[in-house]
């Protein structure tokens, strides 16, 4: 390795010891390429307390065998995978089959992409087209398209076609809808038209309703009345669980004309943000403008089934006047990995599914809001498997709570959390918590 000396030195430039790809050399090019004197320099904006000095301890170099070792003892200071996991927010912990997991790891599966030539690329166009039809039958609409980036980006594409298809400025969002998505709706809004539903002004011109089923506090809500009274002409966007509608009536079914959703909760595990998978159905007339690609069934000229990219919405494949969006992935692997679960479960699956998380979300909800301190925040609204608590101080709590091996959460806000029950979590689990909570707030 190239020594650079003093200077190396006062650049924050030490010499890198093993595991490292990078001299003190390269180091010194790049920072003289971006005009930044030093490393301190280039991370000024991370706060101090949150970096690192130094280093892990892994000391002198290791074999491979030794270092999974000591990298392994590392990791299991972390808490986190053994805390029993009641925590929502649009992300859950639930059970994914072993069979979908080996055959996520076929080869042929694990480097899929984008699919542009259809007579080599027929298996991944077959998946995709499988779980564009899966995701319209579970939403109620004719169509469908490939995967988008997550949820709250597939929301916002949304309101880009309504507000291309109507020549309105305004989208109006009902209560409850993910704070995280309204902030990634309202950054996509080019600075304006994103507002409440009950703050909009009986003159607005009115693109689109939106409505969570679930919202973000886990309550059921009426879609097809909120859809029915909307202003004329505006387009009903329905953002739904998919683990739900094993239970819950196709959103498509009630009015919605566009539904979106996170399909985390139906195939993928948890991430710490992903990758995780948007989706999207719409009505026949907005058919042309949804964004990204279709997979469509055709015929060769063997008269064989086959399958092809139909639709492109996305302006590198066509002219940009005419592009509806520039989504540029279809997300093939955790688009499989939903198609392949969503096929292990099956409709009577699916529908077990939500029953369970149902009954045990009811047990846990009673058991937790009869701890002296603790209510539930909308005692009177129907819920599906999530519910919101009011607590006195939700961070202590929640923190409480993990030392105790349980996770919960996220915080609403300082006084209310949120409790999410997938079928992973069984009556111990529950009565286990109830008990930790009482606890925790008895020594509040």
């Amino acid at each position: 390795m190239q020594r650079l000396g003093a200077e190396a030195e006062g650049r924050g430039l030490a010499e890198p010891r093993g595991y490292l790809p990078h001299t003190t050399g390269d180091l010194a090019v790049m920072l003289d390429k971006i005009g930044v004197p030093s490393i301190d320099t280039l991370f000024a904006q991370i706060p101090v307390e949150v970096r690192l000095t130094s280093g892990p301890a892994i000391g002198a170099a290791l074999d491979e065998q030794g270092l999974a070792r000591l990298i392994g003892a590392m990791a299991s200071a972390n808490a986190a995978s053994d805390l029993v996991c009641f925590a929502g927010g649009g992300y859950y912990d639930r059970y994914l089959p072993a069979a979908q997991q080996a055959l996520l790891a076929r080869g042929e599966f694990v480097t899929a992409y984008t699919p542009y030539q259809p007579e080599v690329s027929q298996g991944t166009l077959q998946v995709t087209f499988e779980f564009q039809t899966m995701i319209a039958e579970l939403c109620g609409l004719p169509t469908a398209t490939a995967g988008l980036y997550d949820g709250s980006t597939a929301l916002a594409e949304a309101a880009g076609m309504a507000r291309a298809a109507t020549g309105r400025p305004v989208v109006a969002y009902a209560p409850g809808l993910h704070p995280e998505w309204i902030e990634v709706l309202t950054t996509h809004g080019r600075g304006g038209g994103i507002v409440p539903l009950e703050q909009v002004a009986a003159s607005a011109e009115i693109a689109a309703v939106i409505v969570q089923q679930p919202d973000y506090f886990g309550r059921v809500r009426d879609i097809g009345r909120l859809f029915r009274e909307r202003p004329e002409g505006a387009i009903a966007i329905a953002a739904v669980d998919p683990a739900t509608l094993g239970v819950l009536e196709a959103p498509g079914l009630l009015g919605a004309d566009i539904v979106v959703g996170e399909g985390q909760s139906v195939g993928l595990p948890l991430g710490y943000g992903g990758p995780y998978l948007g989706f999207m159905a719409a009505a026949g007339p907005l058919l042309r403008r949804l964004p990204g690609r279709i997979c469509g069934q055709t015929r060769d000229s063997a008269g064989r089934r086959a399958f092809v990219l139909t639709l492109q919405a996305r302006e590198q494949h066509i002219r940009r006047a005419r592009a509806t969006s520039n989504v540029c992935t279809n997300e093939a692997l955790c688009a499989l990995a939903v198609t392949i679960y969503l096929s292990l479960l099956g409709p009577v699956g699916l529908r077990r599914l939500g029953e369970l998380c149902f009954a045990r979300a009811h047990y846990a909800a009673e058991r937790l809001s009869a701890i002296p301190g603790v209510e539930r925040v909308y005692p009177d609204d129907p819920f599906f498997a999530e519910f919101a608590l009011r607590v006195g101080d939700a961070p202590a709590v929640i923190d409480a709570l993990a030392a105790r091996g349980y996770l919960v959460g996220p915080a609403v806000d300082r006084e209310r959390l949120l409790v999410a029950v997938t079928e992973k979590r069984d009556r111990a689990d529950i009565d286990g918590l109830a008990a930790a909570l009482r606890e925790v707030i008895a020594g509040a």
